[in-house]
């Protein structure tokens, strides 16, 4: 990837297993990619599961799926896709959610 022009790259995780630790309220975003011009999104921080020093992630959930509410602690199946971008020669990190569900506790 290094000394690449217009740097993208996505790499997305099978499922996991993980617990919430707090979530966002959503809000609207503008964008062209929306038939309205809207698109709701939310941010979620999940953990991996093990000890209280696992892993951390923050993520974003967009459209329908930001509408969804997790408590602190709730144990989810989500996939995430990691993507990389570079602007004005800064190479950036996204984590979005594109799948989660809530399991049975």
């Amino acid at each position: 990837m290094k000394g690449r022009l217009g740097l993208a790259a996505d790499f997305i995780m099978d499922s996991k297993i993980m617990r919430v630790v707090k979530q966002g309220e959503a809000f609207a975003l503008q964008t062209q990619k929306s038939e309205n011009g809207q698109m709701m999104k939310c941010n979620i921080v999940l953990q991996e599961m093990g000890g209280k020093y696992e892993n951390q992630y923050a993520a974003a959930m967009l459209g329908n799926m930001a509408q969804c509410k997790f408590a602190p602690g709730t144990i989810v199946a989500v996939t995430l896709r990691f993507m990389a971008h570079e602007y004005n020669g800064q190479v950036y990190q996204d984590i979005l959610v594109t799948d989660i569900e809530k399991l049975k506790g």
